[in-house]
């Protein structure tokens, strides 16, 4: 009777299994389940996870397929050539899951671009690769022979290690004419022997039973294990030890220490002496390892070793009572191990990309996941990262996290990020674990290069030798690598007239400037140009920068004397009436110089003279003056030697030479009102116009005539009739000798015309109007002597002057007297205005 409950016990519990796992596939049904043999030989096929996760061959290459279990140990593996899911080791079932059944490994399969998880499990089905085994390979039971028929005596358990069908399922014993073995099912699934009493024992005919007791498994074929059986009849003891309860149950925490009191049981024995007198044991399935111990007297269970919640949630231990007469008790203690917050979170990297590019939007930086050996609140975990990093912690599946950029990054605000990932349980006291991950940001050609000025002045003094260094410009890049290497480099000139390879150039790799020849400062004062600096960059980017060359002016000039001219054939000679007060005006020295500043600034100076005291000259507009009264004593020629300095560093100078001639009879000009002069200038009559060009044109050719014969016959005369010789100088002057830059000496342009007569004591002049011109703009000496209007700006303009004929009469000469009568009355002298 009792087989047939064992029997269907055992069916009952073997449905009760199918269905728990059915619901158990039905609550999982999103993830994909496989199954194997335990102890299946490494690299034996899996499955066809392409298949299985609907994806085109070679994807999973492709995206960088990968097998995450708990813990990071790699059961699975892929085939390199065709990506199918094997089997990397071989498994053992009760080294994985104990006891646990069924015995599932969960996984997941992480794929890459996109990021991408996918649920799955292995299920490791039970093989028969264990016998039961017994803790003793002997068991010593002591029963009374008064001991009734049908008594329970409870045997030590066999352990076997297999799972469901193939684990522990019957015992048997040796034939025997007293005991047969009971299987009873406890309630924690375990099953134990139970020695069953068929016929009353006689100590006087049979005082020791030797027995053999077999567990046996479910598997096919099935395994057993024996251990023996030595039951010594005792004499009349008639009552067993019994226990306060026959199940105990009771809680220790894992962090308790080792001596610590667990649980004291205690039984009682109703018989007196010996036989009344009750010693405590502790049946355990491994009495080495086991971390418990009893005190046989007082029954107080205490911890022999420290408990780890982690290794084991449980122990079942039975404790058993025996008294002096050899009869024992039983009862099962199950102590459960209460889970304190002893272990920190792991955190296990699966990936991580470094460096990674800036400019660009949430990147994967990293993919992890975390967990804690602890169980329930002490198992669930937080993470999280600095604040004030441009980083994001997102939440996956199975407490899989990526670490991903907030938003696009700039290297050159920083180029390297350390990033402390910290996770944190929910215990008591609370347990973190901290990792560190240095990120690099990789650079992007996303900067120009910049100028330090946005404009540079540069100056160099002309005259410069070739290949001279005169500047240098600077641009910097706040890339890195080839995309921060700078090139320099000229860009077109804006003026296209500008002859800018000719004139610098520069050092592609520091940007150094040089003249490529001598410059003048009088064809060229200043010229600008663009500078181009480009980065090496794909694409390169670029910026410009104006640069202005100053040419600074070099005292390479002497002054140029105008007037009088020292390259006639004929010197020309300045009248003086002898009647002159001091300070007359006997002539003006005019000259120019090409430089400019202080190195056209000009002095005069009176180096030599015929009679010392006589003649001064102003020193700022080199006008030649009487120093004093004129005698009788004074003779009648002499020669001044004028020196004209600049005021250059060092100064150059020119000098010039004036003849002077004192003369009787000579009478100063008589200057007209203003109001006669307006007067004159109002427009006639057109007959009258006609009247007076008429007369003009006939008395024109009649002077020039007078001119003529009076300039031949004094030219042949000698001693006092050089007084009439004035050469006439052919041509034009040279557009070099115009003092552009407004520093010379010579204040307006003057027309003269001389006429004289042979009869004594009388003299007639012709005044014309000063022209007053009005100058080109400055420039070049090329300028002005390839500029024909420059150039012929020189030239008498006969419609311009106006002429008055003067009474013929003699009047004393005075200071007032400002022009000198030898220049020809085609001659017009012109230049800027003077200093002085």
């Amino acid at each position: 009777m009792e087989m047939v409950q064992t029997k269907v016990h055992h069916k009952k519990r073997q449905v009760v299994i199918f269905i728990i796992l059915i619901l158990l596939w039905e609550a999982g049904s999103e993830s994909i389940q496989y199954s194997i043999l335990e102890e299946t030989e490494s690299g034996t096929f899996v499955a066809n996870l392409t298949k299985d996760l609907g994806l085109t061959m070679g994807e999973l290459a492709a995206r960088a397929a990968r097998v995450v279990f708990k813990g990071n140990r790699q059961y699975l593996q892929f085939d390199p050539e065709t990506y199918d899911l094997l089997l990397n080791e071989k498994l053992d079932r009760e080294e994985l899951c104990g006891s646990t059944e069924p015995c599932v490994l969960p996984f997941q399969v992480l794929l890459e671009n996109p990021l991408q998880f996918f649920q799955a499990a292995l299920l490791i089905r039970d093989i028969n690769d264990h016998a039961p085994e017994f803790p003793a390979r002997e068991m010593l039971l002591k029963i009374s022979e008064i001991t009734m028929p049908g008594k329970v005596f409870p045997l030590k358990m066999a352990q076997d290690l297999d799972a469901g069908s193939n684990s522990l399922q019957s015992y048997k014993i040796s034939s025997n004419p007293h005991f047969h073995v009971l299987t009873r099912n406890r309630k924690d699934g375990r099953k134990s022997p139970e020695l069953v009493l068929d016929k009353a024992l006689d100590r006087e005919e049979q005082p020791e039973l030797r027995l053999i007791l077999t567990a046996l498994d479910g598997g096919s074929p099935p395994r057993s294990g024996t251990t023996k059986i030595q039951i010594v009849v005792l004499d009349s003891n008639d009552n067993a030890p019994e226990f306060a309860q026959e199940f105990y149950e009771v809680q220790v925490p894992e962090n308790s220490s080792v001596g610590s009191l667990v649980l004291t049981v205690s039984a009682r024995d109703l018989d007196a002496g010996s036989f009344g007198q009750v010693s405590y044991a502790l049946f355990q399935v491994d009495d080495v390892n086991q971390p418990f111990e009893i005190n046989a007297n007082t029954g107080e269970i205490r911890l022999r070793k420290t408990l780890d919640f982690e290794e084991f949630q449980s122990y079942q231990v039975d404790v058993e009572a025996t008294d002096g007469g050899g009869l024992s008790g039983k009862c099962s203690l199950v102590i459960k191990v209460l889970d304190v917050n002893d272990n920190a979170p792991e955190l296990t990297m699966s990936s991580l990309t470094n460096p990674i590019p800036e400019n660009l939007p949430e990147i994967i930086v990293a993919v992890f996941s975390v967990s804690d050996a602890d169980s329930g609140h002490n198992q669930q975990v937080t993470c999280t990262i600095d604040d004030n990093l441009p980083f994001l912690l997102r939440t996956s599946v199975e407490n899989f996290y990526t670490l991903v950029t907030e938003g696009a990054l700039d290297r050159e605000s920083r180029a390297e990020y350390n990033i402390t990932i910290t996770v944190t349980d929910m215990g008591t006291p609370r347990l973190k674990t901290e990792h560190n991950i240095t990120v690099l940001v990789s650079d992007v050609n996303d900067n120009a290069p910049a100028f330090t000025q946005t404009s540079y002045t540069l100056s160099v003094r002309e005259n410069n030798s070739p290949a001279l260094h005169i500047g240098s410009v600077r641009a910097t890049d706040r890339d890195a690598g080839a995309n921060a290497q700078v090139t320099y480099s000229l860009l077109p000139p804006l003026d296209a007239h500008v002859p800018l390879a000719s004139l610098v150039s520069i050092n592609p790799d520091n940007g150094h400037l040089f003249a490529l020849r001598s410059l003048d400062y009088e064809a060229l004062r200043a010229f600008e140009f663009r500078v181009s600096a480009a980065d090496r960059g794909s694409p390169a980017l670029s910026s410009q920068a104006l640069v202005r060359v100053l040419v600074a002016d070099d005292n390479d000039n002497a002054p140029f004397v105008l007037y009088p001219l020292q390259n006639a054939s004929a010197p020309c000679t300045e009248l003086v009436p002898r009647a002159a007060e001091a300070g007359y005006l006997v002539t003006k020295v005019v000259a120019v110089d090409g430089d400019s500043g202080q190195n056209a600034w000009l002095s005069y100076q009176l180096l030599k003279a015929t009679e010392p005291g006589l003649f001064g000259v102003w020193a700022h507009n080199g006008e030649v003056r009487t120093a004093r009264l004129l005698s009788e004593r004074d003779a009648a020629k002499h020669r001044l030697l004028v020196l004209v300095k600049d005021n250059g560093e060092p100064p150059l100078s020119a000098s010039v030479t004036l003849h002077v001639l004192l003369v009787d009879g000579f009478s100063q000009p008589y200057l007209p009102a203003p109001e006669a002069e307006a007067a004159d200038a109002a427009p006639a009559a057109p007959l009258t116009v006609y009247l007076v060009v008429a007369l003009a044109s006939v008395s024109s050719l009649f002077l020039f005539s007078v001119l003529v014969f009076v300039a031949v016959r004094l030219c042949r005369r000698g001693g006092a009739a050089s007084v009439g010789r004035c050469s006439v100088p052919e041509g034009h002057f040279p557009g070099h000798l115009v003092d552009v830059s407004g520093t010379g000496t010579l204040s307006q342009s003057y027309q003269y015309e001389v006429c004289l007569t042979g009869g004594p004591g009388t003299s007639e002049f012709k005044f014309l109007k000063p022209i007053h011109p009005n100058f080109p703009p400055q420039g070049t000496r090329r300028e002005m002597e390839e500029n024909p209007t420059v150039r012929n700006s020189f030239l008498f303009n006969p419609e311009e002057p106006w002429r008055r004929r003067y009474p013929k009469r003699r009047k004393k000469a005075t200071a007032g007297n400002t022009r000198s009568w030898c220049w020809p009355k085609s001659w017009t002298v012109r230049s800027s205005q003077s200093s002085g």
